[in-house]
């Protein structure tokens, strides 16, 4: 009877050591509301950034608006399990030090006017990241999520 016992502490004691591991290397299921929105972002990033040959000050209101709609994606994103990936390439985007989205703006907002071989350079990065992160969006496998954290350990 003891033996019986052992064994079923021993078999318990094993599967909830393999149910917390596999909990720890999860990743958030696709999903469409993030994917659509991420698109939606990269167009509208890709065409306020074509302006960027013109006065910032003359186009504030759509980078506000574009700001706004990459925090309300922030937002969405930070609350869903196992989404650590999406919303640090998220947070990062929006971070104003480094040399992705809000740090283009950031740049154009001081200089005014960006020279058209700076703009295409940036047009270039930025769109890379948000293909980066829509396809990790799309696989969720493996070789995705490591360019992806590639992307953020080189931008950190």
């Amino acid at each position: 009877m003891k033996h019986l016992k052992l064994k079923q502490l021993l078999f318990f004691i094993a599967i909830s050591f393999a149910i917390s591991s596999c909990n720890s290397t999860r990743t958030a299921l696709f999903d469409q509301y993030s994917y659509e929105k991420t698109i939606e972002l990269k167009v509208e990033t890709n065409q306020l950034m074509s302006k960027a040959t013109t006065p910032y000050s003359a186009n504030k209101e759509e980078i506000e608006k574009l700001f706004l709609n990459l925090e309300k994606l922030i937002e969405y994103e930070k609350n869903k399990p196992n989404n650590e990936i999406t919303f640090e390439m998220l947070k990062m985007l929006n971070d104003k030090d480094k040399n992705l989205l809000a740090g283009f703006f950031k740049h154009w907002e001081t200089k005014g006017i960006e020279s058209k071989l700076f703009l295409e350079e940036s047009k270039k990065q930025i769109s890379e990241a948000f293909d980066l992160l829509i396809q990790y969006e799309i696989k969720k496998d493996k070789q995705s999520k490591e360019a992806l954290l590639d992307l953020i350990n080189l931008n950190k």
